[in-house]
């Protein structure tokens, strides 16, 4: 059973830099895609990243080119660099541990999530 805490939000102005981390506890299995979406109100759950377990990765099209996912094993920890945030990227985000491919999840980041963590807000002003 594997249990997701993220943190890491806060309040920036466009332009700048936020980094997430997403601190995992209990086994994960190797084959899961770990990822992060996003919410905000009004709106539909957007798949934001995922790396697997060999590393490779995969981006929501809004944000190629400006977030950067990895990961620290021995840690048991996920990370998102957000660069160059938009007032556009103001939602809560969540981590979540995914059993299909990350590409498949950053499309419809709505199935096999076997686990996510409580989200973190971030909020980007103009």
């Amino acid at each position: 059973q594997v249990q997701l805490a993220e943190s890491g939000g806060g309040s920036v102005q466009a332009g700048g830099s936020l980094r997430l981390s997403c601190v995992a506890s209990g086994s994960i299995h190797s084959s899961y895609c770990m990822g992060w979406y996003r919410q905000a109100p009004g709106k539909e759950r957007e798949g934001v990243a995922g790396i697997d377990s060999d590393g490779s990765t995969a981006y929501g099209d809004s944000v190629k080119g400006r977030f950067t996912i990895s990961k620290d094993n021995a840690k048991n920890t996920l990370f998102l660099q957000m660069n160059s945030l938009k007032p556009e990227d103001t939602a809560m985000y969540y981590c979540a541990a995914i059993r299909l491919e990350c590409n498949y999840f950053v499309r419809e980041p709505y199935y096999g999530m076997d686990a996510w963590g409580k989200g973190t807000l971030v909020t980007i002003s103009s």
